[in-house]
């Protein structure tokens, strides 16, 4: 499982979205603000539907699902079934509860927000139906991989708290929690390592955000500090132009992955049609990429710091026209380059 492919779903009776001007206010309460019953009630429930999920009990989790999902399940019982082998041995927790009312708002609403406790945690939803709702997240740990359950409930005409989206999201990445790599990203930004570091900021934020309709002062210093450092050149509204040894690449994403076992920078890049010519000869594909990996390496040295290889890609649509893996010392023993004297390294 690579840092792009973490099992994530959010079932849509409720859609997700980040924070446009409020539309719509309901009431929250805090797991400390709920009476004991009410508080005690809703854990159980959460505590049900995590273990279904633990033990990838697919038929009593959509027999305790809202009809308006349950008709839909696929995606849910396939990110379910692929957490199993992950979260099967885990310990589980609830971590942290809180109850949603939007029974008093207009149907057809295209906003709603939530705003609970002190400090304030914000979520946003977007076409949520009038009904009594509740979030619930839930840790399963004490394994290799744990894993953070996001769970949003309704609440039945028959008082009964039923599944109604899921997300389901890694809480560590090689060993690692969202704080580490929060930390290590104010080292890397502390030298000017600005790729180390909002590569890691990203890696925090998807470690410490347990679902992107939710907002925190935590959640939110993150992102400003994340901010600060993100490249002037980066590959995300469109591809960025790599330039060097007589040769211009049009990189169309660069992330993170752990498709080989450790942290490596993951490369995406659109070739043209010469360049895809020369992907068919093996010896040249190889060249080529090779390519690739030391102008990288040559503008952005810093990278050899915090990742243990590169990983770079070939694309055609949908399909991959070729691939390799290198760690970095491969790369500089094949290119002839050296590596940066005596930086910090995070990873």
């Amino acid at each position: 499982m690579t840092n792009k492919t973490i099992p994530i779903l959010c079932t849509l009776a409720i859609y997700c979205v980040a924070a446009p001007p409020c539309m719509q206010a309901a009431s929250c309460l805090t797991q400390s603000q709920m009476a004991s019953q009410q508080r005690q009630a809703l854990e159980q429930a959460a505590r049900t539907i995590a273990e279904e999920i633990q033990q990838g009990n697919t038929q009593a989790l959509q027999a305790n699902t809202i009809p308006a999902v349950a008709s839909n399940f696929a995606g849910i019982a396939e990110s379910v079934q692929s957490q199993k082998p992950l979260i099967e041995k885990a310990a589980i927790t609830v971590d942290n509860v809180y109850f949603l009312d939007a029974s008093s708002d207009p149907p057809g609403a295209p906003r709603t927000d939530f705003y609970c406790g002190h400090p304030l945690v914000s979520m946003n939803f977007t076409n949520l139906p009038p009904a009594t709702y509740a979030l619930v997240i839930v840790h399963a740990t004490g394994v290799p991989q744990p894993q953070q359950i996001t769970l949003i409930l309704s609440r039945t005409t028959a008082e009964q708290w039923m599944l109604a989206g899921l997300v389901i999201r890694p809480m560590a990445e090689q060993g690692h929690d969202g704080l580490w790599y929060w930390t290590s990203a104010r080292n890397y930004a502390s030298t000017k390592m600005n790729w180390d570091a909002w590569l890691y900021y990203r890696i925090a934020a998807r470690l410490l955000d347990p679902i992107d309709l939710l907002s925190s002062p935590n959640l939110e210093k993150l992102q400003q500090e994340a901010s600060k450092t993100k490249p002037a050149q980066f590959p995300e509204a469109g591809p960025m132009s790599l330039t060097g040894h007589g040769a211009s690449y049009a990189v169309t994403s660069v992330g993170t992955t752990t498709s080989f076992g450790a942290l490596d920078l993951d490369v995406h890049y659109k070739p043209d049609a010469a360049e895809t010519t020369q992907l068919h000869d093996p010896p040249s594909a190889r060249r080529q990429v090779l390519d690739i990996m030391s102008v990288l390496l040559a503008q952005h040295p810093e990278l050899q710091q915090a990742f243990h290889g590169i990983w770079v890609q070939a694309d055609q649509g949908t399909n991959s026209l070729f691939a390799l893996e290198l760690p970095m010392d491969a790369i500089l023993a094949e290119t002839g380059m050296k590596s940066p004297a005596n930086a910090p390294s995070g990873k």
